[in-house]
């Protein structure tokens, strides 16, 4: 039940009917390199009515990180990670999540950061970098951001519809690192980033924000409204010693 309430406060990835993809995300990105974020993970959940999808990156053979508020619960639903999404092949791999996700908690808090366990330990997928904490984002680095969806907005500057296809490429925006070190007591500690006309939304939560090939940041949402710059990110470096714990990275 504490669980359920935190979720709740939370709030869930954007659920949809299973017939239409989740609104468009990556706007004023371009394609990712097809040698670049091979770490990329689709989350996808459903209860065969409705769907949503995140995303998590792969930082070890059997664990996802992602964001909390992308955890769905209840009678039927289901959660399934699916790798090898980028770049696009017919090969993909699809793992359902069988244990129950590990939830960053402080003083009773919990906070906006999640770690997936996959059943079968994944050997054929680069993972994602931890951090070099030594070295802390500061107001003013550029970090990559990724999602799946489209890289333009319509002909009058609105975001495309909910069923507009997911495109093959994955695609890649940079932004500014404009605010650092914002701790929020219900989310977590978060820095901020954005850029000029571009922006990520709904789908796009629990992506890396990458910095010097390691991830620096899980994108995440403060509040009841997305899709707004500046980008929250959760500051990984503030949680590295329980994602070390919980995994067993060294």
């Amino acid at each position: 039940m504490a669980l359920l309430k935190v979720l709740l406060l939370l709030g869930l990835g954007v659920s949809v009917n299973s017939d239409v993809s989740l609104q468009k995300r990556i706007i004023g990105g371009q394609n990712c390199d097809d040698g670049e974020r091979l770490y990329h993970v689709r989350v996808e959940s459903g209860n065969g009515t409705h769907m949503s999808r995140c995303v998590g990156s792969l930082i070890h053979p059997q664990w996802i990180l992602t964001a909390a508020r992308c955890w769905q619960f209840g009678s039927g639903w289901t959660i399934v990670a699916v790798l090898k999404v980028h770049p696009w092949t017919a090969t993909q791999q699809r793992q359902m999540i069988q244990q129950a996700p590990v939830i960053y908690a402080h003083n009773g808090r919990h906070h906006d950061l999640m770690l997936l366990k996959l059943e079968t330990a994944v050997r054929d997928v680069p993972f994602a970098r931890i951090p070099d904490c030594n070295n802390r984002l500061k107001k003013g680095y550029v970090v990559q951001l990724a999602g799946e969806g489209a890289t333009t907005t319509g002909p009058n500057n609105e975001r495309l519809p909910p069923n507009a296809p997911i495109p093959a490429h994955l695609q890649c925006v940079d932004m500014k690192v404009s605010q650092v070190s914002r701790s929020l007591q219900t989310h977590g500690h978060k820095f901020l980033a954005s850029a000029p006309s571009k922006d990520v939304c709904y789908g796009d939560v629990g992506g890396a924000a990458m910095y010097n090939g390691m991830i620096y940041g899980v994108i995440s949402f403060g509040g009841t409204d997305a899709c707004q710059r500046p980008t929250a990110i959760l500051d990984v470096c503030e949680y590295l010693w329980w994602i070390k714990h919980t995994t067993g990275l060294k």
